[in-house]
């Protein structure tokens, strides 16, 4: 049950960066908070597979912390390859 935590709490850091970083017009609303509640939720699915519980505070630093590290990487990582992507076709097709 605290999984929904790990859950909430990504989805949450994740649309507060979707909104945070730059070229969000570039991507999906659904896209940071999706990728935040996913990578909490598997970090919290993980570790308690490992036998860490949810008393130990490394739990949650580690769960709550995962979003925050890897959505802000891949949010920048998407805008880039797409505004490069763009950029090559509005070359291809001869836009201005």
């Amino acid at each position: 049950m605290q999984i929904l935590l790990a859950l909430i709490f990504g989805a949450t850091l994740g649309a507060v960066l979707h909104y945070l970083m730059p070229g969000r017009t570039t991507r999906g609303a659904l896209l940071a908070p999706m990728l935040g509640a996913v990578v909490g939720g598997l970090v919290y699915l993980v570790l308690t597979w490992a036998g860490v519980t949810a008393d130990n505070p490394w739990l949650w630093v580690a769960a709550l912390g995962a979003p925050i590290v890897v959505v802000p990487l891949t949010l920048l990582a998407l805008t880039r390859a797409r505004n490069t992507h763009d950029a090559e076709e509005q070359l291809r097709l001869r836009i201005s």
